[in-house]
């Protein structure tokens, strides 16, 4: 396994220095947004827009649209508008949830109180909208701007059904494929867009991103139920804490014994964490976690099939290896 998991990280690197000089230019555009905001609020755009991302959404966007043609100054603008809205979404969701750190910084909320942090992230949202007004293309900026209300409608409608023991698995996609596979949806569809693709390949790739970011959050939801802090590097284990019913716990509620769902949902509703090393091994948590891990390799499937009908060689195997790589992470994860 240990084996495995290498050689997808070797290629998943490769996949990246393809859209090394791509995801550079974004980095350069985010460090230089500051000069766009006023002296008194351009640190604080600084401090967040700086601060390390994996920037996944970029480079989605450049392999998508490297895949059809040769990359525009448009892919690499959509890129950075995107991630812009990533930044301002993980502003609020800090606040939301209370966080006093991401990848091992203080957080805004953390720095500087709810009060700024708030106004950050909506400074932040208002300037990508301002942005995507460049593009002098009403379909490009309408589109971007959707995205950008989905994801805010996602984590409104996530905290909304918090601790909601009516929650079912359609309402859970519903604000997944919002809050998490909108930018992705928009980062391959509107690439895909702007580099002259048909308005159902343009769909096709929209919908191709949505299933990746949807198979993508159903593997952090996963995580959060059956990995550790040892190997992942993060705090597991918090979504039954925070009322967050994912997949697998809707799954667990679902095929579990009469008695083991009043204790779940007592569980949930006194915010009390999930007791993982008692249900390992037991038949109704490991099947609830099989079957959410396979409703997303069946995503994975479909991306794979949809990658590989791209039409330039390099970078749709990079698209693929990026989506092998999430695959990889699914069976690890099967496998214990």
């Amino acid at each position: 396994m240990l084996i495995g998991r290498k050689k997808r990280s070797s290629s998943l690197k490769e996949s990246f220095n393809l859209i090394k000089k791509e995801i550079e230019s974004v980095e350069r555009i985010l460090s230089e947004l500051t000069n766009d905001f006023d002296p008194g609020v351009a640190p604080y755009v600084a401090y967040v827009c700086e601060t390390e991302g994996k920037r996944i959404r970029p480079a989605l966007t450049f392999l998508t649209g490297g895949a059809i043609c040769e990359l525009k100054e448009d892919h690499i603008n959509l890129g950075a508008i995107l991630e812009l809205i990533h930044i301002a979404s993980l502003v609020h969701d800090d606040i939301i949830d209370g966080a006093a750190d991401r990848r091992n910084v203080p957080t805004a909320n953390a720095k500087w109180g709810e009060g700024i942090a708030v106004l950050l992230g909506d400074a932040l949202f208002s300037h990508a909208m301002t942005l995507s007004t460049e593009f002098n293309d009403l379909f490009l900026s309408r589109r971007i701007s959707q995205a950008a209300r989905d994801v805010c409608q996602g984590e409104i409608l996530q905290t909304q059904k918090r601790f909601d023991l009516s929650m079912t698995e359609q309402d859970y996609f519903k604000v997944i494929e919002m809050k998490t596979g909108a930018l992705f949806g928009a980062a391959t569809g509107l690439s895909a867009y702007i580099s002259g693709a048909n308005e159902q390949e343009v769909e096709d790739l929209t919908q191709f991103g949505l299933n990746l970011g949807t198979a993508y959050q159903i593997y952090d939801d996963c995580l959060d139920m059956v990995g550790t802090e040892k190997q992942f590097g993060k705090t597991l284990g918090t979504d039954l804490e925070k009322g967050k019913l994912t997949l697998p716990l809707l799954y667990l509620l679902k095929e579990s014994t009469p008695q083991k769902q009043e204790a779940l949902k007592t569980a949930i509703l006194n915010e009390e964490p999930l007791d993982l090393p008692a249900l390992v091994g037991q038949e109704d948590y490991e099947d609830s976690i099989a079957k959410a891990l396979n409703h997303a390799l069946s995503l994975i499937s479909q991306c794979i099939m949809t990658a590989k009908s791209l039409p330039n060689q390099k970078h749709r195997e990079a698209l693929c290896s990026v989506c092998e790589y999430i695959e990889g992470l699914f069976r690890d994860l099967k496998k214990g």
